[in-house]
């Protein structure tokens, strides 16, 4: 008589595989959230200034003017709108990943340490620098290229958009009212000295 020989895999096997598996799987979500996060920053901070980009250039492109309105929301997410100037009509609206909103972290820099030294960093939202009144989340772009408040002022100003909790997580852009020029910033540390690097 042939003797059968027994074939598959005992349940300890088939335990420690799953183990292992299991081990090999955590490891990996663990070592992928810090990139993830990060991913998600750059991704908040690339959807801003392209809606900015974006309401400039139609704007200039069609001879119309387009404004933008920064939305921080107390319940995430954050909101872009780029709306056409005559008709009221909303042509884009931008959502920010949940985890990143418009805010300044405690520790950022001060007063002449700000990217372009525009504010003192204590506002999320800061356009219209130097003007007493005028709404500071809303800009208005021009055919000209400018960028203005509803009065017509020049329009300077900058936001953050950083992560909560998260200093380093810290994203700006700056914009120059007279040539509608937007630059991108993010904060950096260096033997304990904190400093804005434009991207």
């Amino acid at each position: 008589m042939l003797q059968r020989r027994m074939r598959g895999f005992s349940l300890l096997e088939m335990m420690a595989v799953i183990a292992i598996g299991l081990v090999v799987a955590v490891m990996a979500m663990v070592t992928l959230q810090p990139t993830l996060k990060y991913t998600r920053e750059t991704n908040a901070y690339n959807i801003t200034l392209m809606a900015m980009r974006q309401a400039r250039d139609i704007s200039v492109a069609q001879r119309q003017i387009y404004f933008v309105t920064f939305t921080h929301n107390a319940v995430p997410p954050d909101q872009i709108t780029v709306t056409q100037g005559a008709t009221g009509t909303v042509v884009s609206t931008f959502t920010i990943p949940n985890d990143v909103a418009f805010q300044v972290q405690a520790g950022l820099p001060g007063a002449g340490k700000t990217p372009d030294n525009f504010g003192g960093g204590a506002l999320a939202i800061d356009f219209d620098q130097g003007v007493a009144a005028g709404a500071k989340n809303v800009v208005y772009f021009y055919p000209d290229g400018t960028a203005e408040d509803v009065a017509g002022n020049l329009n300077n100003g900058i936001i953050y958009i950083a992560r909560s909790n998260d200093l380093y997580s810290s994203h700006a852009i700056t914009l120059w009212g007279a040539t509608g020029r937007l630059r991108g910033w993010r904060l950096y540390n260096t033997a304990g000295t904190k400093y804005w690097r434009q991207m």
